[in-house]
């Protein structure tokens, strides 16, 4: 009988210590950057250090010391102050990926087989200097299903966009291919054109879909760009990545629903315990929290994120997912106990309505999404703990921020009849825009939640084709959250000029104008 406990106990300790080891290593300051800690780069105090759920602090010599399983990603919170390796595609090198018997068989691979874990997991850091007034790329769904549409991304996009100046890193906000992840490499290297640090999220398209639990479909994610769930500092700004796409269903078993699962709270708790209550909260993820026209999102989960952020003053939310624009304000009707709205924007995207519509004139799909927004990429400011941002239209000037429909010659005698609309495409609910004729008086504009008539006029060009018009149709047009309208006056003959001014949640002002040509 003794033999028999014996034995047993020695099967449950030998289970445990294969199920379950301690992750050792340091955070250290990799001054030179070669990658291995000499002897006089001492290590740096109170970085935090996770294994996807526990988040530890290292000590005064820089050491910490991590539970692992057969299936965690170790990786370290970046302190401000300090910049992350990168590999050859700019992509930050933060991680360490332990699956000692590699990711199950799956149509596209994941990772492969990692052995033993290390004696020491160790993370060189290299001193930045690093302002808390900076700015950062925001790109919503790259998600190309084809090389010829990562061209469009790279042609579009990446080519503008890497020429801007000031910007100190970059995230797109997942759907970073569309369902094909053998594409992922290939964004990795035209994303990394950018020339900056580039961070990314997990979206609905960049899963594994051949799985039966949700913890397994991001293997092939984890196998091009790591972790997940993880999170890093900027300035005074503390940025927070979360995979919010649950596959399979969880009560149906088809499809995906937006949520986190348990562990991902959990971490997202665990990290937070370490993050001063006077830091900028960033957290980025691909679908977006609003229960008001996306029912796809799991309240409790909704619920448990507003709690725990809940004592933070400061607090932004970046989403995509949509193909459209909007601010997303939530507020107690919502669950949201903050003392000023949760701001969520949900970003337009580079990809546009999915690379639709006729070649512009940079020789790529001019995909204006559904609600009329242009295709584009937005821009992060950040000063401090504040923020704010622009939304910059692809091929377009910086200032272009009003798109403005209505006609442009009109006969006096029926001129009351028409309408001319304004599409602020960083709009919101609350924002004010207004108009003057010929430099009368200021008058306001009446917003709308309508299709916007120059995204229905360009779809038109394809449903009312008598013969076959290029490029894919566009998307059925959506209603837009931030559309303005006026109506006509009678007006003289002759021409006319309408001035619009849309003052944005941030008190800037954008202008856009309107020439009018009137005929008896």
């Amino acid at each position: 009988m003794k033999n028999l406990y014996w034995s047993l106990l020695a099967c449950l300790l030998t289970g445990t210590a294969m199920g379950q080891e301690l992750a050792k290593g340091t955070v250290y300051v990799d001054a030179n950057g070669n990658g291995r800690q000499d002897r006089k780069e001492m290590g740096i105090q109170g970085v935090s250090v996770s294994n996807g759920y526990d988040v530890v602090q290292t000590d005064k010599s820089g050491r910490y010391e991590l539970p692992v399983k057969n299936d965690n990603i170790i990786f370290v919170v970046k302190p401000s102050g300090y910049a992350l390796p990168v590999d050859q595609d700019n992509h930050p090198k933060f991680y360490y990926i332990h699956k000692p018997n590699g990711s199950p068989k799956l149509k596209y691979a994941g990772v492969e087989p990692t052995g033993p874990l290390p004696k020491a997991i160790d993370f060189g850091l290299k001193p930045a200097e690093e302002q808390t007034k900076f700015s950062a790329f925001v790109f919503g769904d790259p998600q190309a299903y084809t090389p010829e549409e990562l061209e469009f991304f790279k042609r579009g996009i990446v080519d503008e966009a890497k020429n801007k100046k000031g910007p100190l890193f970059g995230i797109s906000l997942g759907d970073l291919v569309g369902d094909d992840l053998s594409l992922h490499p290939g964004y990795k290297q035209t994303v990394g054109q950018m020339g900056l640090p580039w961070f990314n999220v997990m979206g609905n398209h960049d899963m594994n879909y051949d799985v039966q639990q949700d913890s397994l479909a991001d293997e092939g994610f984890e196998r091009s760009f790591g972790p997940a769930n993880y999170a890093f500092n900027v300035g005074n700004a503390h940025f927070i990545i979360l995979d919010n796409i649950m596959y399979p269903h969880p009560e149906t078993g088809e499809g995906y629903q937006g949520g986190l699962r348990k562990e991902q709270l959990d971490f997202l708790e665990n990290n937070l315990k370490f993050v001063p209550k006077d830091k900028l909260v960033v957290l980025a993820f691909h679908i977006p929290l609003n229960p008001d026209n996306n029912k796809s999102f799991r309240d409790a989960d909704r619920q448990r994120i507003f709690d725990l952020l809940a004592e933070y003053p400061n607090t932004l939310a970046l989403s995509a997912h949509t193909h459209y624009q909007q601010q997303n304000l939530y507020t107690d009707k919502h669950g949201w106990k903050g003392s000023k709205p949760f701001h969520e924007y949900n970003v337009g995207t580079t990809s546009g309505d999915w690379y639709s519509g006729q070649m512009n004139a940079q020789n790529v799909p001019a995909s204006t999404m559904r609600d009329g927004t242009p295709k584009g990429y937005a821009i992060l400011d950040i000063d401090g703990n504040t923020y704010k941002f622009d939304y910059k239209v692809a091929g377009k000037e910086d200032n272009y921020s009003i798109g403005v429909f209505g006609p442009s010659v009109i006969k006096a005698k029926y001129a009351g009849r028409y309408h001319v609309y304004a599409n602020f495409f960083l709009g919101s609910a609350n924002d004010k825009v207004r108009y003057k004729i010929d430099n009368k008086d200021w008058k306001e504009m009446m917003r709308v939640v309508a299709e916007d008539p120059a995204y229905v006029r360009d779809l038109l060009v394809y449903d009312g084709a008598d013969q076959l018009v290029a490029g894919r149709r566009p998307s059925d047009a959506t209603k837009s959250e931030h559309l303005w309208r006026l109506k006509l006056p009678k007006l003289k003959a002759g021409k006319h000029s309408i001035q619009i001014e849309a003052t944005d949640m941030f008190g800037r002002v954008h202008t856009a104008t309107k020439e009018i040509e009137v005929v008896e």
